[in-house]
């Protein structure tokens, strides 16, 4: 495995700056924002697509940094009832799908999306219950009507050119779990696979290292990010919490840096279980922390992750000291 960030963290330096900054930390591999609600403040698909001096000029500064990119994102809503913010964001995802062929990366990840609940709606319904019975005939509607025939396009047109999407489960969207990603994969074929984040599935109750292996191969990137559980505002008020991400104190639980929300072992665990299904791609690092600034974030995560991560040397797996 490799040590990546998200480079996104670094939205306020030039795209030079930012690389060069990372790689001085022992940073390996790196994950650019080129569109959807992240925007894409260091590559713009638009103005790279088609021309040789820039994708030579991108190259160049991996070159001299000794970096190589583990993926392209464009985090959006391509299924949005606004077709304005749908119509963009599946633009973004295009581009970005060719943006990476051009690059020579083979991942690209996103969001499922997330439809309204009829063709008449303003904005996307997340569905959590199964009752009233509304919410499951909106559920099937979703998934049958534009959910199911749109990924079946994409990862058609994944494979057309040669990308894999690593869509991230992430409540807010259709997909958020175990069974709705493994859903989506069926229905959208191997090109599909996962953006395996455990900070969405920490707050909700889930496993991270079963999930690992119920998901298996079909991860293609993973996010190092952590959840805190805030004990007494969830024994008040449960994890379904629609407070700010700012409003940490009243929270049940917030996005942590890596190791300040579960410790080493589990970590370690989850990292033996990513190379058991044979998982030997970037660990990449992203910071949503509210507690800590991006720079204390950052190097706290490289250096925790350094010392819990299984690499690769030589061809040996070793435990990185």
């Amino acid at each position: 495995m490799k040590l990546g960030v998200f480079l996104k963290l670094f939205r306020t330096q030039s795209f030079e700056d930012a690389v060069a900054h990372v790689a001085r930390q022992g940073v390996q591999t790196i994950e650019i924002a080129t569109g959807g609600y992240v925007g894409n403040q260091h590559l713009k698909p638009k103005e790279v697509l088609g021309n040789p001096k820039e994708i030579n000029k991108i190259k160049k500064v991996l070159e001299d940094n000794q970096v190589t990119i583990s993926a392209l994102s464009c985090h959006g809503n391509p299924l949005h009832p606004d077709k304005q913010i749908a119509d963009q964001h599946h633009e973004d995802f295009i581009n970005t799908i060719l943006l990476a062929k051009e690059l020579g990366v083979d991942t690209v990840v996103n969001f499922s999306g997330c439809p309204g609940e009829s063709e008449h709606s303003l904005r996307s319904v997340w569905v959590t219950c199964p009752w009233p019975t509304d919410f499951l005939d909106t559920l099937t509607w979703q998934w049958e009507q534009k959910v199911i025939p749109y990924w079946e396009k994409m990862g058609q047109y994944a494979r057309d050119n040669g990308i894999k999407i690593a869509v991230e489960p992430h409540p807010g969207f259709v997909v958020y779990n175990t069974e709705t990603a493994i859903r989506l994969c069926e229905a959208a074929g191997e090109n599909v696979g996962i953006n395996y984040d455990p900070s969405h599935l920490f707050w909700q109750g889930m496993d991270p290292i079963a999930c690992i292996y119920s998901f298996g191969h079909r991860i293609y990137h993973f996010h190092a990010k952590d959840t805190e559980i805030f004990k007494r505002n969830n024994e008040l008020n449960g994890v379904l919490d629609t407070k700010s991400y700012k409003d940490v104190v009243n929270r049940s639980w917030a996005f942590r840096t890596v190791g300040y929300g579960h410790g080493q072992e589990l970590w370690k665990e989850m990292f033996s279980a990513l190379r058991t299904v044979g998982y030997s791609g970037a660990i990449s690092i992203e910071h949503e922390d509210g507690i800590m600034s991006t720079q204390e974030g950052f190097h706290k995560a490289v250096k925790f992750l350094k010392e819990v991560m299984i690499t690769e040397t030589a061809g040996e797996m070793y435990w990185a000291k």
